[in-house]
C-alpha cells in the first residue's frame, strides 16, 4: 500500500475541523431535506461570502451539481460550450447529455482557459432546428491542467456570454485553491466578475462529501429544487452535508486548507525542478503539477507513492497535493523521485 498519495486531492483524509462539525450534528433529530438549522447556517455563510441574493442548493458531489445545476439553465435542445479537457466532457461519463438531453459542445483551448476567441466560432452554426442551439458556457476553475482564471479573465468571458444571451457556468470544484493563489476571494471570481452560476467544490478541500450549488442574481431558478430531486442528489439527512460547509465557511478554514495544498506544491515544484531528468510542463499555479520523467523511474517511485499518468504517451503524469499533505510527505516523495531519477 501507497504512503502518502500524490495522485488527487480526492484521496485525501477528511479535516478534523469537518469531522468535528459532523459529530456535532449527529445530536438529537432534525427535519430531513434541508429543513434544519444546520442548513440554515450553511446557507448563510454562502450568503455571507457571495451576497445575500444568493440562491444556495447542497449536493453529494460534483457530477450531481454540474448537471443540476445546467439543467435548471438548458432546455434539452440547448448546448453548453466547454474546453475540450473540461470534467464535463471528459471525466463525468455523459452525465449531463443523458440527464438533460441537452449537448456539450468541446472547444479547443490552452491549458484548458476558454478565451472568447476560442468562443466566437461555436457561435456562428445554424440556428435553425437542425442544430443544438448554444445557451451556457461552462468553465473550470482551477483548471483540470492547473491553470486558474483571474477575475479579470472570467469578466471579459461573461461581458462576452452576456452580449451574446449566454449564461457562465463555473465548475468550482477547486475554486478555493483558485481564489488561495490569486490572494482573493470566490466572490470576486464568480458573481462580482458576472458569473450566474457555480458550483462550489467541499470534497477537494477537506470535506467527506458535499458539494453547493450557488445561483446568483437573475439566474436564480425557481426549477432547481425540482431538478435536484429529480437528479437524485437532494439529500435526507441533509444536517450532515449542510454542518461540513458551515465549519468551512467559517473563520476561514476554506482558505487555510486550500492555501496548504497550493504551498505544498510549490514546495514539491522547488525540489523537482532540481532533478534534471524531469521536466514540469505547465505552470504551477494551485495544487497540481504536471511532469515528464522516465518510464522506470515513474513506475519505481509509484511502487511506494501513488500517482496517476496523465499523458502516456510522452509520458507525463501528474501530481496532486492536498490539506493534509505534511512537508515531510513531500520531502520523502521528492527523495524518492531524486532517487529513482538517479538510477
Amino acid at each position: 500500500m501507497a504512503e502518502r498519495s500524490f495522485a488527487s486531492d480526492n484521496n485525501a483524509p477528511v479535516a478534523p475541523e469537518i469531522l468535528r462539525a459532523i459529530l456535532a450534528a449527529n445530536e438529537g433529530d432534525a427535519v430531513g431535506y434541508g429543513h434544519d438549522d444546520w442548513t440554515d447556517r450553511a446557507v448563510a455563510r454562502f450568503r455571507e461570502h457571495f451576497g445575500p441574493e444568493t440562491d444556495v442548493y447542497l449536493t453529494f458531489n460534483g457530477t450531481g451539481a454540474n448537471v443540476v445545476a445546467l439543467a435548471c439553465l438548458l432546455r434539452p435542445w440547448e448546448a453548453v460550450l466547454c474546453p475540450a479537457t473540461a470534467h464535463l466532457q471528459t471525466d463525468e461519463c455523459g452525465a449531463f447529455e443523458r440527464f438533460n438531453g441537452s449537448k456539450v459542445i468541446p472547444v479547443p483551448s490552452e491549458g484548458g482557459k476558454l478565451r472568447p476567441a476560442d468562443l466566437e466560432p461555436y457561435l456562428r452554426a445554424g440556428h435553425d432546428e437542425h442544430f443544438a442551439q448554444p445557451r451556457a458556457i461552462s468553465i473550470s476553475q482551477s483548471t483540470e491542467y492547473g491553470n486558474v482564471y483571474s477575475a479579470d479573465e472570467v469578466r471579459e468571458i461573461c461581458a462576452f456570454a452576456h452580449e451574446r444571451g449566454l449564461l457562465v457556468h463555473v465548475d468550482g470544484a477547486r475554486i478555493s485553491n483558485a481564489a488561495a493563489a490569486l490572494g482573493t476571494t470566490p466572490r470576486a471570481l464568480t458573481v462580482d466578475a458576472g458569473v450566474d452560476v457555480l458550483t462550489f467544490g467541499g470534497t477537494k478541500n477537506g470535506l467527506m462529501l458535499g458539494e453547493a450549488i450557488c445561483f446568483f442574481g437573475s439566474a436564480a431558478n425557481e426549477a432547481a429544487p425540482f431538478v435536484r430531486k429529480q437528479g437524485m442528489q437532494l439529500a435526507s439527512k441533509m444536517r450532515y452535508i449542510a454542518a461540513q460547509f458551515e465549519a468551512l465557511l467559517t473563520d476561514g478554514l476554506w482558505l487555510k486548507h486550500a492555501a496548504h495544498a497550493n504551498a505544498m506544491a510549490l514546495r514539491l515544484h522547488e525540489r523537482v525542478v532540481a532533478i534534471p531528468a524531469i521536466r514540469v510542463t505547465r505552470p504551477v499555479r494551485c495544487n497540481a503539477i504536471f511532469a515528464t520523467l522516465p518510464r522506470a523511474a515513474i513506475e519505481r517511485v509509484r511502487s511506494k507513492f501513488f500517482f496517476y499518468d496523465f499523458e502516456p504517451s510522452l509520458p507525463e503524469v501528474r501530481w496532486m497535493t492536498h490539506w493534509a499533505t505534511a512537508p515531510a510527505d513531500v520531502d520523502a516523495f521528492a527523495d524518492a523521485l531524486a532517487a529513482a531519477c538517479a538510477r
